[in-house]
């Protein structure tokens, strides 16, 4: 059991403390800029777009960077940034030069170190676990992550109740202190980079995407995720606004129905090992991805009472979907990518596929605006399960597993294609 792995155990604790705190932030910053800094509402929409902005910036130089560097200090100075910026918050504002400005920063400034630790994090894995040990790091990693934001988001308005908005974010800095003395405390070192060569780093970069785009399988793989973001956070970026404006849910309700729901997250990374030993890798993940996620199309169908069980049911599926298909397709990418090219992978799939998340959040706040929320909502659910067609038209459909073994044409399409 990987419990009794120490290391692992640390890394688990350091990585699972570090989600709780980021999905605290996600609530505390814009509560601050509510309460405190009376702040517009489209500003409180550029400090949750500002989060997501490195990874377009600078998510494809920072995998040619991890895989440059040892990943664990890049973990270690990733939480130790953090930590300073959300103390630095209810600093300035006793100094009395907390503004709208200053939270931009941080959020910008705290998405770049999210960027370095994510990317580090996914690479660094590999080289803690050995292959036959990975898939059931990687399922234990995603549910605890599933299981932090789930905490992270409902104890973020209850920590911003308890202590004060600004005050709160001493509680979320010393989350990341919390991931910073785990991660210090892992014993494992990994070897000394041999490769002395200088190569440009546009280089790297390219060769990070060629791997992408020139495998078919990591390529269906990445653009399924770019596509199926554009429907998740379609939905998601409207469906507040839904429960309490159209079905007169309140506030407290909403939260505890996103807490249900959310929590298919967990059963997620619980099933999605187990039926890929079952059934095999590539069935399950059209089983996760494809056939679990049709149930989104009951969202747009919510009523008042008992109907709330319609939105309860169908985003409780999509997250079960959404963690066993990322659990089944980290442990595939672990194994198949080549180490020294693994941060550049974990870089090139997060940038394509992360770069359609604010495009999703505009384009269902638009369709809302225009068409009305409930017609937005049929929209952007049809968009989730329809995403999976990408991976229903590719060579998937016609395997029992993914391939294993590790990728041997670099920047090639792989020629371990179907018979």
């Amino acid at each position: 059991m990987l419990l009794r792995h120490r290391d692992f155990r640390w890394f688990w604790v350091g990585e699972t403390v570090n989600r709780f705190g980021s999905s605290v932030s996600t609530v505390a910053l814009p509560l601050i800029a509510v309460s405190v800094l009376q702040a517009t509402t489209f500003q409180v929409g550029l400090l949750s777009a500002a989060a997501w902005l490195p990874w377009l910036l600078i998510g494809l130089p920072v995998g040619a960077w991890v895989d440059r560097w040892s990943r664990r200090p890049i973990m270690q100075l990733s939480s130790a940034i953090s930590l300073v910026l959300f103390a630095s918050i209810p600093l300035a504002a006793r100094a009395e030069v907390l503004t709208i400005e200053w939270l931009l920063a941080i959020a910008v400034l705290t998405g770049i170190a999210s960027v370095f630790f994510q990317t580090a994090y996914t690479a660094y894995l590999p080289n803690l676990l050995p292959q036959a040990d990975q898939a059931e790091g990687n399922a234990k990693l995603h549910g605890s992550a599933s299981a932090a934001q789930i905490a992270g988001v409902g104890c973020g308005g209850l920590i911003v109740q308890a202590a004060g908005a600004v005050n709160g974010m001493y509680v979320d800095a010393s989350t990341f202190l919390i991931a910073l003395l785990c991660i210090s405390a892992i014993r494992y070192r990994e070897p000394r980079q041999q490769n002395t060569t200088h190569t440009p780093l546009a280089t790297e970069v390219l060769a990070g995407l060629r791997l992408v785009a020139g495998d078919v399988w990591l390529r269906t793989l990445t653009i399924f995720g770019a596509v199926s973001n554009l429907g998740l956070m379609g939905y998601q970026s409207i469906i507040v606004v839904f429960l309490v404006r159209e079905i007169g849910v309140s506030p407290g309700v909403v939260g505890a129905l996103i807490a249900i729901a959310s929590s298919g997250g967990v059963v997620g990374a619980f099933l999605g090992r187990r039926v890929a030993t079952a059934i095999g890798t590539a069935r399950a993940t059209l089983f996760f991805e494809l056939a679990l996620p049709a149930l989104a199309m009951l969202i747009p169908l919510t009523s008042k009472g008992p109907g709330l069980a319609l939105y309860t049911v169908g985003a409780f599926c999509i997250g079960v979907g959404v963690v066993a298909g990322n659990t089944i397709k980290s442990t595939f990418r672990q194994s198949y990518c080549p180490p020294e090219l693994r941060g550049r992978l974990a870089a090139s799939t997060s940038f394509l596929n992360y770069g359609t998340i604010p495009l999703g959040a505009l384009l269902g706040g638009a369709l809302g605006q225009v068409l009305g929320l409930r017609t937005a909502l049929w929209i952007t659910t049809a968009g989730v399960p329809l995403a999976g067609l990408v991976l229903l038209f590719s060579p998937i459909r016609r395997q029992r597993d993914l391939p294993s073994g590790e990728l041997v044409a670099v920047g090639s399409v792989d020629s371990r294609l179907p018979r």
